[in-house]
């Protein structure tokens, strides 16, 4: 089905690898559109209760592939055409989306971890904005996230100084929502992943939801907007479930609906 990743699903988490390891991951036009149906696929798979992007050997993604670029290139179309299209669908799925950066996360591969819900960070792997090396913007939404999870002053440093970010760093200064070692990567990641699955999916789907629509609602209208999403919510099975179990004094079985 797909051949620049790799995507398997399994105990209700779908398994997302950038897969062109002899180019560290690099973007191509075919890489994009293929996580973006990747993600879509995700999204409408009732199986599925959260999403995991990774990359295949000893990076996570380098960014752009170099290759494809030449001086007579629109980057303004790239993005409308290529990068745009995957970070909407990024975007607009309400499955918990996780970033295990095993490596590198370079360019548009940052942006990529930087759109996840939670990022799960190797002690092997580093961030860099490397668009000021060669002469461009950060792009792919990068500075639309970052600026939320650091700050404007750091996200100024970040892009201008192109500076490389090691793993503890980036963890220091909440790019991170877990630091794992090396040893324990595979165990760690996968622990964490079922831990997310194994939540009431429609609820954290709406959880994601009213936070992307707080920039844009008066409070009065985000009241009005949770009670809509409290009416949802409290309709699914797991709410039932939650308490019951509340009710019975035992841990609550979500089922994801």
């Amino acid at each position: 089905m797909f051949e620049t990743i790799r995507y398997d699903v399994k105990d209700g988490i779908a398994w997302l690898y950038l897969n062109r390891p002899d180019s560290l991951n690099a973007f191509v036009a075919q890489m994009n559109r293929e996580v973006k149906d990747a993600i879509k696929t995700a999204s409408n798979d009732e199986h599925v209760r959260c999403i995991v992007i990774s990359g295949e050997g000893r990076a996570f993604c380098s960014g752009q592939d170099l290759s494809e670029v030449d001086e007579k290139m629109d980057h303004g179309q790239v993005l409308r055409d290529h990068y745009g299209p995957m970070m909407k669908q990024i975007r607009q799925c309400e499955k918990p989306l996780i970033a295990a950066v095993n490596g590198v996360a370079a360019g548009a591969g940052f942006s990529l971890a930087l759109a996840c819900d939670f990022r799960l960070v190797s002690e092997r792997a580093s961030f860099i904005n490397a668009f000021i090396h060669v002469g461009l913007i950060p792009d792919s939404g990068n500075l639309y996230y970052l600026t939320r999870l650091v700050g404007e002053a750091k996200a100024i440093e970040l892009s201008i100084l192109g500076e490389k970010v090691k793993a503890e760093d980036a963890f220091n200064m909440g790019l991170a929502t877990q630091l794992i070692s090396a040893e324990s990567w595979e165990e760690d990641v996968t622990a964490f992943a079922k831990r997310i699955a194994s939540l009431p999916t429609k609820a954290v789907g709406l959880i994601k939801r009213y936070l992307k629509a707080v920039p844009e609602l008066s409070f009065e209208d985000y009241l009005e907007h949770e009670a809509q999403g409290q009416r949802i919510a409290g309709l699914t099975k797991d709410h039932r479930e939650g308490v019951n179990a509340f009710m019975e004094k035992r841990k609550p079985v979500f089922s994801g609906q």
